[in-house]
């Protein structure tokens, strides 16, 4: 991924040309370093960042320890309160963990915010969308991941700054700038509000964050730009290449990327807004949320404040046979689209384009009674019939890259095919039909509209489920 904090644009800031010095590449490791995961942010607004640091020095005693972070704390808050333009209100706490104590923080409110149903819905469909290998195990692989990359986080419950009390202190004031912006948005936007997000729209949960980390992560870019040596510190503090666990590094891609995305897509989103009307811009935007992942990638439709449609699809589980349920209903949005065709057309600029055009989604995630037996529907609108015709070719070129030993039963096209919903205005202008080993796969197009069911079970009417799935 293109990891630009765009540090070195002109009028940026009103900083001196220090902002300009910090390389592209240091944009880079320094949207590494705040990448966490999805699930945790929804927890810690803060960022947790890469614990594995071979330069990292032997830790002091932790009365001295939590001393330093206590004065350090008060130091880098007032400079942060002056860059973010944001008062401080109220004294921040801050202290030294160890590393069992943020492991224990790490479970238990991984347990608290998200079920077990939730975790294994999220398994089921990274696989059924060929995200993840068969054998990828979600719940146990997101503990290590976090438990590895966690060093240091702002928790809005406790209203309390944790740095872990292995890591030397002075190369990581940076970080601590991050996590002090997230303690002056909480003292200004209460943050707590984002942790309940209503279920069903989680592409809006995730423009969210992305407005959250990437206003932290503006922030730290210009901490760093006022204060070089510091920089230079944070950088060296690294151990040179190694900026990732190498948890982060074995992530499946789809996964890897989303856990970036609320800190790079966020942070572009964050200085286009700044450049328009400076912080009081992106202060605004916590009274006006982005609110899709489309909007984070293309400012220019927040700034037009272009609503998703709202699309819906009606529970098809007594038409899937019996012993199905739904276990998973929500939306997908442009940023993951462009995950599952790039996983398989590995073109990020034929994916991004495909993509592009998103103007609303629903899917839904069923799970038979036999092992195996997965299915899920995807109807999608976009911006223009232009727009559905590229997704809707995108789309079957990577079901047959995802599928390699599928036969297609029925390829068709035309503008006299009748329309599966006989109600419809605009006719099917196109349907790919495949076999799979994992069941039979549908796409179809309908004007600006495209209908996805993949692992349509065998004994299924698969005309019946469309037509459902249309009206």
């Amino acid at each position: 991924m293109n990891l630009k904090l765009l540090l070195g644009l002109k009028r940026l800031t009103d900083y001196k040309s220090e902002s300009r010095r910090l390389s592209k590449q240091i944009a880079r490791i320094v949207g590494a370093l705040v990448c966490s995961s999805l699930i945790f942010t929804a927890v810690f607004v803060g960022t947790p960042r890469v614990a594995s640091m071979p330069q990292a020095k032997a830790a002091a005693p932790s009365t001295l320890r939590n001393a330093a972070i206590v004065a350090t704390t008060v130091t880098i808050l007032k400079e942060t309160s002056e860059i973010r333009e944001l008062a401080i209100l109220r004294p921040v706490k801050s202290g030294a963990q160890s590393r069992t104590e943020i492991e224990r923080m790490i479970v238990r409110n991984l347990d608290e915010q998200t079920t077990p149903a939730e975790m294994h819905a999220t398994e089921l469909a990274l696989k059924k969308l060929g995200l993840a290998p068969p054998e990828f195990q979600y719940r146990p692989f997101v503990v290590k991941l976090l438990t590895e990359q966690v060093a240091g986080y702002y928790d809005p419950k406790a209203q309390q700054f944790y740095l872990a009390d292995w890591i030397e202190l002075q190369g990581q004031k940076p970080v601590m700038a991050h996590e002090l912006t997230h303690a002056l948005q909480d003292q200004h936007f209460k943050l707590r509000r984002f942790e309940k997000w209503p279920k069903g729209d989680s592409d809006a949960e995730l423009a969210a964050h992305a407005l959250i980390e990437g206003d932290a992560t503006l922030a730290m870019t210009l901490y760093m730009a006022k204060n070089p040596l510091i920089a230079l510190a944070f950088i060296r503090s690294l151990g040179g290449s190694n900026m990732a666990s190498d948890q982060f590094k074995q992530a499946p891609r789809a996964i890897r990327e989303s856990l970036v995305f609320p800190y790079e897509q966020g942070s572009e989103w964050a200085t286009r807004v700044y450049k328009r009307g400076g912080w009081a811009s992106v202060s605004q935007a916590y009274a006006k949320l982005p609110l899709s992942s489309e909007q984070i990638l293309h400012p220019e439709k927040y700034f037009d404040y272009e609503t998703p449609v709202k699309v819906a699809l009606p529970e098809l589980r007594t038409m899937l046979g019996t012993g199905w349920k739904r276990i998973d209903y929500d939306v997908n949005g442009e940023w993951s689209l462009y995950l599952i065709l790039d996983q398989f057309l590995n073109a990020s600029a034929e994916s991004r384009r495909a993509a592009a055009g998103w103007a609303g989604d629903r899917y839904a995630l069923y799970e038979g009674s036999k092992p195996g037996d997965v299915f899920t529907v995807q109807l999608t609108a976009w911006d223009t019939q232009n727009d559905a015709r590229e997704f809707f070719d995108a789309y079957a070129k990577r079901t047959w890259r995802r599928y390699p030993n599928s036969k297609a039963t029925e390829i068709t096209s035309g503008d006299d095919i009748k329309a599966v919903n006989a109600t419809a205005q605009i006719p099917v202008r196109e349907r790919h039909d495949w076999q799979t080993n994992e069941g039979r796969v549908v796409v179809e197009l309908q004007g600006s509209r495209v209908l996805i069911m993949e692992g349509i079970p065998g004994n299924a009417d698969t005309k019946a489920l469309s037509k459902a799935s249309w009206q």
